[in-house]
């Protein structure tokens, strides 16, 4: 059975009714860090399952909610989720031997608020980070990323744009 996913990142305390109407799309959403508030956590898991992980400019009480890592399987894929991880070649310190030793299948960061997606052939894993869903930051445009994880793969990922950054809904 596959699992529909909607991955997002960087909304620093901003939701709107675009993001909720796409998470009711998924079966699962998924937040990689810089949270904001609480308020946009709860919303999204009013409407479906979410995991997520804290970012840097989270509070201590985001912090107590969701973890720094959060490392799955789901549907035969092995996930590993952190908000600052780098990517193919760049990991960051804190990540880099542990996923040389034990790469997952999936490994997802926020932070950069640089939508990117990207094989890393030597450890054989694919790394996204969704860009900002948020209002606030440097990027051009707010975009997630939609995608299926179905028996041990990762199928039919599309770009969810939002419109630009400053552009609320």
């Amino acid at each position: 059975m596959s699992k529909s996913i909607l991955l997002l990142s960087d909304t620093h305390s901003y939701i709107d009714e675009r993001i909720l109407h796409w998470g009711e799309k998924a079966d699962e959403i998924w937040h990689a860090g810089d949270i904001g508030d609480n308020s946009v956590t709860d919303q999204l898991k009013e409407i479906k399952p979410l995991r997520a992980v804290y970012g840097n400019i989270d509070s201590h009480k985001i912090r107590a909610e969701f973890p720094l890592d959060q490392r799955f399987v789901l549907e035969g894929v092995d996930v590993w989720m952190t908000h600052i991880g780098g990517y193919p070649k760049r990991y960051d310190r804190r990540i880099d031997s542990e996923i040389k030793k034990n790469p997952p299948k999936l490994f997802i960061s926020g932070h950069s608020h640089i939508l990117k997606v990207m094989h890393d052939k030597t450890l054989g894993l694919l790394h996204m980070n969704p860009g900002a869903a948020g209002i606030h930051g440097f990027h051009q445009e707010r975009t997630m990323l939609r995608f299926k994880l179905d028996s041990g793969q990762i199928k039919d990922l599309e770009v969810v744009k939002l419109g630009k950054r400053g552009q609320k809904a």
